[in-house]
């Protein structure tokens, strides 16, 4: 393929953003790119509380349900979490490097590979939920059939999210942030109308509680789908993601080497994860439920931090691809501020509105008691979760991830499990001393993560410069 014509790919196809990307205002372009995943993820936030909302008018402690089931569905999405991480780095700094054939044929080997792990793992979760939840998250006797009835549709969700998120990710690699947004806006504001109706039964809905609540879960995946789809064989005929056999061991070799760390990571993330819900339920229902609300809540400050976590990640692949290094240090700088601002900002917000909050999902005084204490320790901490992230997305964006990794899990299996265990049981400070080492972790990991942005050496491009010809 000549240059002429790679260059005309770029200019109208898959490199359309390109430019921007690699020339254009820091700050600027940031906010362009991270504001329609964020405008989307602030509907999720809408959704997510609307739907505790809704459960916890249909009883008391089925609001906590969903974060019951989240642990375990993180574990099956690790796979998909390290796919995404290899596929941006390897597919933004193609585009970056203005190989948009070889952008192509990576695009195809994610969204393969993608569609096979989500059927396999979607089968795991059904099989093995009621193993899992008995004897290794030991759910409260008072939620557990709610929790298998959830688990037992949420398991088809996996499925769809594993295609719905490698389109979504092959989209932000050629800095297409906005029309993703949309359909998944879409998407979602549909389940924010079915879901009164069909947990709580309006009109001529059955009153089908958590059922109903992960229905509208699956039904949004499937509009997402089918909408990122459309988007894709559009408006990138260029980029061509089809079913390929054709996976090269020097291709997987890659893969691995990115994706590794995110999956070990992402393993023992949901193992932590798992094991901290089990120190809480420990506590009962009562503290369990003051767990899942206090982070439905939290979830509103959070919503400015996704946005931003995956534009840094596309700003710094595109970077590292077209050579610019001092430039993709200067975006990870400028995106840590950006996000430790916003979302200590959110926070100061949130503080002293969070009594009126919490009695929106209950009256009953010992549950506001312990999702009142949860805040007031974790409200002040989420700007340093906002720069732990930021360095997870530095990592995924450069293809450098073994260091974010290690900080991953400093941070949850020595602070959050280890002390937290240590600080609740040990020291006899029960459920305190689970929300302070949550807090803590939060504060480790976000220093750690601001310091290897400074010092680390993760400014070298992950791909081969292929010459095009």
């Amino acid at each position: 393929m000549s240059d002429d014509v790679e260059e005309g790919f770029g200019k109208h196809g898959v490199g359309r953003y390109r430019d921007r990307i690699v020339n254009g205002p820091i700050i600027s372009t940031l906010i362009w790119l991270g504001l329609p995943p964020l405008i989307n993820q602030i509907v999720m936030v809408v959704y997510h509380v609307t739907d505790a909302y809704w459960l916890s008018l249909y009883s008391t402690y089925t609001v906590s349900v969903p974060r019951q089931t989240w642990p375990v569905v993180m574990l099956f999405q690790a796979f998909l979490n390290a796919l995404t991480a290899a596929s941006l780095s390897i597919v933004s700094q193609y585009i970056g490097a203005k190989n948009y054939r070889e952008a192509s044929i990576s695009a195809s080997k994610f969204f393969t590979i993608a569609f096979l792990l989500g059927g396999l793992f979607s089968a795991f979760l059904f099989s093995l939920r009621s193993f899992i939840f008995t004897n290794i998250v030991s759910v409260p006797q008072e939620i557990f059939d709610d929790v298998m009835k959830y688990s037992g549709i949420i398991a088809i969700d996996v499925f769809f999210n594993y295609i719905s998120f490698i389109y979504s990710t092959l989209l932000q690699s050629i800095g297409d942030t906005r029309r993703p947004a949309i359909i998944n806006v879409i998407a979602v504001t549909v389940n924010i109308i079915l879901d009164p109706f069909l947990v709580l039964g309006l009109g001529p809905f059955p009153r089908l509680g958590v059922i109903g609540a992960s229905a509208t879960d699956v039904m949004g995946k499937i509009i997402s789908i089918i909408g990122l789809t459309y988007i894709l064989r559009k408006s990138y005929p260029d980029l061509k993601v089809r079913f390929t056999s054709d996976i090269d061991v020097d291709w997987i070799k890659l893969v691995l080497r990115i994706g590794i760390p995110v999956l070990i990571l992402g393993l023992t993330n949901s193992f932590a994860f798992v094991f901290q819900l089990r120190l809480v339920n420990a506590f009962g229902v009562i503290v369990a439920t003051a767990y899942s609300i206090g982070f439905v809540i939290m979830d509103i400050v959070d919503g400015a931090l996704w946005g931003f976590v995956g534009a840094n990640s596309i700003m710094i692949g595109q970077n590292l691809g077209a050579d610019k290094t001092s430039r993709a240090r200067e975006i990870a700088y400028k995106s840590s501020l950006l996000v430790f601002t916003t979302i200590f900002t959110g926070s100061l917000i949130l503080y002293p509105l969070r009594t009126n909050i919490i009695y929106s999902f209950t009256n009953d005084p010992l549950v506001f008691y312990e999702t009142d204490l949860f805040l007031q320790i974790m409200l002040p901490t989420l700007a340093f979760f906002g720069l732990f992230m930021i360095g997870m997305s530095t990592g995924r964006g450069s293809g450098h991830t073994l260091f974010p990794t290690i900080i991953g899990l400093i941070r949850l299996w020595g602070i959050r499990i280890l002390a937290g265990y240590i600080i609740a049981f040990n020291l006899g400070l029960g459920s305190y001393g689970v929300w302070l080492a949550l807090a803590l972790s939060n504060v480790v990991g976000g220093v750690l993560s601001v310091l290897w942005i400074k010092y680390g050496k993760w400014t070298k491009a992950v791909i081969k410069k292929h010459k095009i010809a």
